[in-house]
Order: C-alpha cells, then sequence, then structure tokens
C-alpha cells in the first residue's frame, strides 16, 4: 500500500504542468481551439477576438506541414485601444472572416483603401461619389480613378492606388510593393496630430529604410539624416517631406523631379528655391519639364552634405565636377555663376543688385517720361478734334505758317516715303521681335497662368528655345545690314551731298530740342501745333533705341547662348547680370513697343484705327504736307516734288496692308496683355 501511494502521489505531480499548460497557454504562443466552429459576423465583438490574439506570443506555423517559421499574430490591447482605430470593429477591417477558427485555405486582405473611402463617403452623402476600382491593383492592373469633389480620405487612399506602393509585388503579384500597414503599422495607428504622432515622423526614415537601405544608409549620413536621427529636430526634412506621404511614384519619371523640386522649397528651402527659379534651370523646372538641372542634380538625392562639408557635390572644389555632368566644358570661371544669388542683398551680390537698381530706374524714366508724353498728345490731339479747330501750324521756328495750296495736277496723289526694301526688312524686324518676346516672356514669366499653357502649345522649351535664337538672329541681321546699307549711302553713294546733321539725318540735333519745346507748348495749349522735317524727334528715338537694346539683349543674350565660351574669358557672375539685364531690358522694350510706339504710329486720335504707310510705303499728299510741312516746302522751292510723287496704293494693296497691319497690332496687343499680366504677377507674387 506504500508503494502504491508513492507511484499514485509521482504520476499526479508528473499531470500538473500538463493540466496547468491547457489551462494558461501564454507562453507556447497557441490558444485553446473550439471544438465546433463559429460564425463570424459584424456583431462579433473585439474580445472574441482578443481571446487568442491578445495572447502575447500568440503565432501559428507557417509552411504545408507548419515546418516553416511562425507567423506572429499577437495584437497589443494598449497600442489598439489608443490608435485612431480604437473605435472600429476587428471584423470591420477583417471582413473576410468567416468563422472562428479560421479557415485555412483563403487568402486574407486587409483592404485599408476601403474603409477609408466608405468613411468619407458617410461625411458627403449628397456629392458626386468617385468611382475607384479597388481590385484592379490587387491583379496588377493600373487603378482607374475618377474622384471629384475629394475629402482627405478619398485624397489619400486615390493616391495610394496611383502610387509605385500599390503595384504589384514582382516577386509575389498577389501582394503590393508597400500597403499601408508597411507604413502605419498595423493595430497602433496613431492620429497624424496625436501626442506621440512626432515620434511617427522620426521614425519615418527608418520604416522607409525596411525596404530602401541604401537610400536609408545614405539619407543617415546627409544633414537631413543627421539633425532627424542624431538631434530629433522635427522640423528636419524626412521621406515623406520630399516624396510625399501617399503619391509615391518613380524618381525617374520627370512629374516626380519637379515635384521634389517643389517641395525642397514648400516649407524648408523657400528662398533658396525662389532664387533657383530666377535662373533658367528654375523657369524651366517651373513650366513643368524636367531636363534642366533641379535641386538634386546639384545637392544629390539622399546623401544631401552641408556646402563646408569636402565631400559635398558642391563643395567649391568640387562644383567643376558637378557642373561637368551637363556642362561637359565646364571651368573654374564657369562655376563662379550664383544659382541662389539675388538682386537684395547688396553685400553678397553687388553685380546683381547694381544691374537690377540700375535697369528698375531705366524703366521707370523712360515709362514716366514717354506715357507722359502720350497722354498729353492724345488728351490735346482730342480736344482739337472735338472743337473742329483747323491745323494751325507753326515752323521749326515756332513762327505761324500756312501750308500752300497744292496744285490741282497734285490732287490724289502720295509721297513716297519707303521703298520695298525697307518695307521688307521693317515687317520681317517686327516678326521677329514678337517671335522674341513671346519665346522669352513665356520663359521670363514662367510662374504666370498663361506661360505653360503657351509653352506646350508651341512644343516645349527646347523648340522655344530654337525659335527664340533663329529670331535673334533675323533680328541681328536685319540690323546689322540696315547698318552697313546706313554706311554704303551716307559714305559713298552720297558722300558728297550728305549733311550728317542735316534733315535727312537720324543723328540728333539741336533742332529735335526745339521741336520737342513747340510740341509741349502744343499739350497745354500754349502755342500753335508744330509741323517737322523729314524726321521728327520721337521717330529719331525709335530709331535709335534698338541700337540700345541690342547691345544690351543682344550681347547678354549671346553670353547666355554660348555660356562655357564665355566663361573662357568673363567670370560666372556675368551670367546673374546677363540675365537680369536680358529680362529687364525685353520687357521695356516690348511694352515700349506695344504702348509708345503703337500710339506714335496708330493710336493717335489722328491715326486712329491704324496708319499703314510702313506697308504700302506712301502717305497722302495732304496729310504729308500738314506733318511734314517743312520738307513740303523744301521740295516746293527745289522742284522736287515730282520726283516724290506716285500714284495712291490700289485698293487690294490698301486692304492687304490694313489687314496686315491689324493683325500686327492685335497680336502687339494680345503680347502686351501677357507680358503685364506675368510681371503683375511676379511683383504680387515678390
Amino acid at each position: 500500500m506504500r508503494r502504491l501511494f508513492l507511484y499514485l502521489t509521482v504520476l499526479f505531480a508528473g499531470l500538473l504542468p500538463l493540466a496547468g499548460a491547457a489551462a494558461a497557454p501564454v507562453e507556447s504562443g497557441r490558444a485553446p481551439v473550439s471544438e465546433e466552429p463559429v460564425a463570424v459576423d459584424k456583431q462579433t465583438p473585439n474580445s472574441d477576438c482578443l481571446a487568442c490574439h491578445g495572447i502575447k506570443g500568440f503565432a501559428v506555423p507557417e509552411g504545408e506541414f507548419g515546418e516553416g517559421p511562425k507567423r506572429a499574430l499577437f495584437v497589443n490591447r494598449d497600442a489598439l485601444h489608443n490608435s485612431v482605430h480604437a473605435e472600429q470593429d476587428c471584423v470591420a477591417c477583417h471582413n473576410t472572416i468567416e468563422q472562428i477558427p479560421h479557415k485555412t485555405d483563403q487568402h486574407r486582405v486587409v483592404n485599408c483603401v476601403q474603409c477609408h473611402e466608405e468613411q468619407a463617403r458617410l461625411g458627403r452623402a449628397d456629392k458626386v461619389q468617385p468611382e475607384v476600382d479597388l481590385t484592379r491593383t490587387m491583379v496588377g492592373l493600373p487603378p482607374d480613378i475618377k474622384m471629384l469633389e475629394k475629402t482627405t480620405l478619398e485624397k489619400e487612399a486615390g493616391l495610394y492606388l496611383a502610387s509605385i506602393h500599390a503595384r504589384p509585388r514582382k516577386d509575389d503579384p498577389q501582394r503590393p510593393n508597400a500597403n499601408c500597414g508597411d507604413c502605419h503599422g498595423t493595430h497602433g495607428v496613431l492620429p497624424m496630430r496625436a501626442a506621440g504622432a512626432e515620434n511617427f515622423r522620426l521614425s519615418t526614415p527608418a520604416i522607409c529604410g525596411n525596404c530602401h537601405e541604401k537610400a536609408l544608409a545614405e539619407y543617415t549620413n546627409s544633414v537631413h539624416g543627421a539633425a532627424v536621427k542624431r538631434y530629433g529636430k522635427l522640423e528636419a526634412a524626412v521621406c515623406s517631406d520630399c516624396h510625399s506621404a501617399h503619391q509615391i511614384a518613380s524618381p525617374e519619371d520627370d512629374p516626380v523631379k519637379l515635384a521634389i523640386t517643389k517641395n525642397c522649397g514648400s516649407s524648408c528651402h523657400e528662398d533658396e528655391v525662389k532664387s533657383y527659379r530666377a535662373t533658367y534651370h528654375g523657369q524651366v523646372a517651373q513650366l513643368g519639364y524636367a531636363h534642366t538641372a533641379k535641386c538634386v542634380d546639384c545637392h544629390d538625392s539622399h546623401n544631401i552634405l552641408a556646402i563646408d562639408n569636402p565631400q559635398s557635390t558642391v563643395y567649391p572644389d568640387n562644383l567643376v565636377k558637378t557642373c561637368k555632368e551637363c556642362h561637359k566644358a565646364a571651368t573654374a570661371n564657369f562655376v563662379k555663376f550664383q544659382p541662389h544669388g539675388n538682386t537684395h542683398d547688396f553685400k553678397k551680390y553687388p553685380y546683381m543688385w547694381i544691374a537690377s537698381k540700375s535697369m528698375i530706374a531705366l524703366l521707370i524714366g523712360v515709362f514716366a517720361f514717354f506715357w507722359t508724353h502720350s497722354a498729353l498728345w492724345f488728351h490735346r490731339e482730342y480736344k482739337d478734334r472735338k472743337q473742329g479747330k483747323a491745323h494751325v501750324l507753326v515752323n521749326g521756328a515756332g513762327e505761324a505758317v500756312e501750308v500752300p495750296k497744292a496744285p490741282e495736277k497734285h490732287e490724289g496723289k502720295h509721297v513716297k516715303r519707303f521703298s520695298w526694301p525697307w518695307r521688307l526688312a521693317h515687317l520681317i524686324l517686327a516678326l521677329a521681335v514678337m517671335s522674341l518676346v513671346l519665346t522669352g516672356t513665356m520663359v521670363l514669366y514662367a510662374d504666370s497662368f498663361w506661360a505653360p499653357v503657351l509653352m506646350k502649345i508651341i512644343g516645349g522649351p527646347v523648340v522655344a528655345a530654337i525659335v527664340h535664337r533663329v529670331s535673334a538672329v533675323f533680328f541681328a541681321i536685319i540690323f546689322l545690314g540696315h547698318i552697313l546699307c546706313a554706311l554704303y549711302n551716307t559714305l559713298i553713294v552720297n558722300r558728297k551731298t550728305f549733311r550728317w546733321f542735316g534733315p535727312y539725318s537720324l543723328l540728333p540735333r539741336w533742332q529735335d530740342f526745339t521741336d520737342f519745346r513747340n510740341m509741349a507748348k502744343w499739350f497745354f495749349n500754349k502755342g500753335p501745333r508744330p509741323v517737322f522735317d523729314h524726321w521728327t524727334y520721337w521717330e529719331k528715338f525709335d530709331y535709335w533705341a534698338p541700337f540700345w537694346g541690342m547691345f544690351i539683349i543682344g550681347l547678354s543674350g549671346l553670353m547666355m547662348w554660348l555660356p562655357t565660351l564665355t566663361a573662357q574669358f568673363l567670370p560666372g557672375w556675368v551670367f546673374n547680370v546677363a540675365t537680369i539685364v536680358h529680362g529687364e531690358e525685353a520687357f521695356l522694350a516690348a511694352v515700349f513697343l506695344f504702348t509708345v510706339h503703337y500710339f506714335n504710329c496708330h493710336w493717335r486720335p489722328d491715326k486712329l484705327p491704324q496708319d499703314i504707310v510702313m506697308f504700302t510705303g506712301t502717305m497722302p499728299l495732304d496729310e504729308f504736307k500738314h506733318e511734314r510741312e517743312i520738307e513740303y516746302n523744301r521740295m516746293v522751292e527745289a522742284g522736287e516734288l515730282d520726283k516724290y510723287l506716285v500714284d495712291p496704293p490700289s485698293a487690294r494693296m490698301t486692304l492687304y496692308s490694313q489687314i496686315l497691319g491689324g493683325v500686327l497690332i492685335v497680336i502687339g496687343v494680345v503680347l502686351l496683355i501677357l507680358v503685364l499680366l506675368g510681371f503683375s504677377q511676379q511683383i504680387l507674387s515678390g
């Protein structure tokens, strides 16, 4: 009996651990299995799920026969209760679960997108619903997304579906490259404005680095990574600041390159991106094209180092190598270009400051003088016509004169002013200037609403650059050809009769100042309206302005056209100055041409709606007598008037000239509006 009692005692003690293990399987990772399956529906409480999944270490073996590693299925109760999904039922997300215990032959997918979209719909049932095919990404097809009036949740869901993360993995087409849980976690998802949300921001690089190991390694050594990982600075850039949170796409795509460039200045480097956009590189990027240098091309992408770090791509000793990635012939002079220079810091960028302020003073002076001149002229001429005043004219000395009546044989005749070669040259010059204005201001005002649209229509910046340079060549040919012809006629053909300061010379002379004084008296009704000789003072200004413009615009444009050649002789900062004076002088030329020049030629009350003398080459004799009385008298006295009299142009020639002139005027006005809109938007945006 004693031996039997001892045997039973030992047997009972051996069974106790087995009984305890069955009662509390906490450490084994297994939960008790119900003998009969229990159906799962929307009423199933979370406590039923956590009865197993809430056990620490709960896991199931993988593999057909359980030979693989265990898959962890433990859910931290506290993390779930503190998450943004605390009020959600487990079966709301795990809606493919049909019973407890679960079936083992099903592929389970938690569709976060579907839940977020349904939640968004509940908040705006009265609005247009988005159409999102949630199944397309599961079979490797691009999503078909049509979203209107997007809420935040909808937008995030749609952006994710269109992202590279939602595409099927190459090694497992049944899974996306990254699902929501890979980034946000599964059950401990915190609201973005929660107390611990900053921890999620600081952990973003590590989360992304689970898949992008190389990028994480480079980022960790960068100025951004050091600030985040070593010092915990929340304001330093993390992955989502550059690549966005949900709209993740391949960085090889142009839209992504442009978006990353824009993101650099969205909150961190505003001044640097603003100065970058003032360069040709930035202007092209602003127009929506990615073939010019962007932030990452100079500063690298993830391994961004401080400028004083010898390993940095923008360290002074490394700049030539960096610039040679695009400009193969870059030199030490070339890299002295200031990609982030501005016109407000005299100490740091004195040449840019001086160039900018000088051009602003020139713009103000020219427009203040000539717009005032045009306004006074229009007012006086309009008043005289309204009052029915006859033309009372004065000669060059300011004395009142009467124009003799032309002989009857001259009635209906015209005076020849311009031969066909000069008219053709004027037409080519006008078309070249308009092409230059259009293609140039699209780049100059790249941030305006109209520039990207027109740039797309014209074929992009490469095509625009070709058109711009071809137009510049035509302009230069006409300009230089005119100078050669003028010198030939002056020094060879008419060398014995030509007077350098005579009436047929375009050189300024004292008579021009007398004419201006008489004109000013007439403006204020202090004297009669003056008459002029072959050239007026405003025509001489129109003539000499292109010489100044050709020097400023032409020289600066040539330097920017041939940057590496220019840099062999001049330091790189001249490109900053050239950019400023080229743009400002182009603005001056465009606005002056389409306001002052158009007024002088077409928009005076006596000329409205247009003057076609530059297209027909002739003007009526009566008009010539009233405007050029001094020249008319000289011709009559010398008996040379008949040499210049011609029959009026035919009705067809007149009609065609009016159509051509009208089209050019309309184009000029449209260009003027675009330029002023671009200028205004640029001023308002600072």
